[in-house]
């Protein structure tokens, strides 16, 4: 007899969904520098990455489990590789594991949410700094190609602007000679995505203002301001912090419901 699904466990047939610009760019972050060799991948870090996904785009909610014979059952593969990947979720704290009830989508505190996009910040400032003095010419074609598309995505929806600006901060992490930084600020923009999003759905008019800080950060990159691009970088991130922490301050299920309705 087929198992009771119960409202704290989510639909994982979104598994088996193809790929999006969305699906790829978490993988990749999930990933860090493997994701060249996808197909090279351990097991366990491709089915981590599929879950990260999900988890950031919200078909796995606040509070749900992640069992893993309902995982292994829906990619059709042995339980180990899915214990071995939410260990890896688990240390990116996409995941925490909770006595009697295994793995969940924990729900950040308004505190807790503060500090990582503070540390997001810092590290931001720091790999951004070190990128415009020592690969100045490479981090500007980055941003000469990117800019173009956030400006363009901003047109087209909330989603398609906040994966542009994913993209290229991903990007940007990965341009970086210091892998331990890189590593570091690609799991705390994992860990903020979900309410960047969230946040970003319940306030569009805050792109516009956005795009000119993109614009303003472009031009001081161009001219090796570190002082100034580092500084522009910090406040669009406690601009968007701002929105963040607003939202998760709305009762927690009601906002996830709203996040839902918007299609965000």
């Amino acid at each position: 007899m087929a198992r009771k699904r119960t409202q704290d466990l989510p639909d994982l047939s979104a598994l088996m969904l193809p790929r999006n610009e969305w699906m790829v760019a978490i993988e990749q972050a999930v990933l860090r520098r493997q994701q060249d060799a996808l197909a090279a991948t351990p097991l366990p870090e491709q089915i981590a990455a599929k879950l990260a996904a999900l988890i950031a785009l919200n078909f796995v909610r606040t509070g749900q489990r992640l069992l893993e014979q309902d995982i292994s059952a829906a990619l059709k593969v042995s339980r180990a590789p899915v214990r071995e990947a939410l260990r890896i979720l688990e240390r990116d704290r996409l995941v925490e594991f909770q006595a009697r009830r295994g793995a969940m989508v924990p729900a950040p505190r308004a505190k807790d949410l503060n500090d990582v996009f503070d540390i997001r910040s810092q590290l931001y400032g720091m790999i951004l700094h070190e990128e415009i003095l020592e690969q100045h010419d490479d981090l500007v074609v980055l941003f000469d190609r990117h800019i173009p598309r956030i400006l363009t995505a901003a047109d087209e929806s909330v989603d398609a602007y906040a994966v542009a600006t994913f993209l290229l901060n991903s990007e940007v992490a990965e341009l970086s000679d210091n892998h331990i930084l890189a590593d570091l600020l690609q799991s705390v923009s994992l860990q903020t995505l979900r309410y960047v999003r969230m946040a970003l759905a319940a306030n569009p008019d805050t792109i516009r203002h956005n795009l000119k800080g993109w614009q303003a950060l472009h031009e001081a990159i161009r001219n090796s301001d570190c002082t100034l691009a580092v500084d522009l970088a910090r406040e669009r991130i406690a601009r968007v912090r701002t929105y963040a922490v607003k939202y998760l301050g709305s009762d927690a299920e009601e906002a996830e419901d709203r996040f839902v309705e918007t299609g965000a």
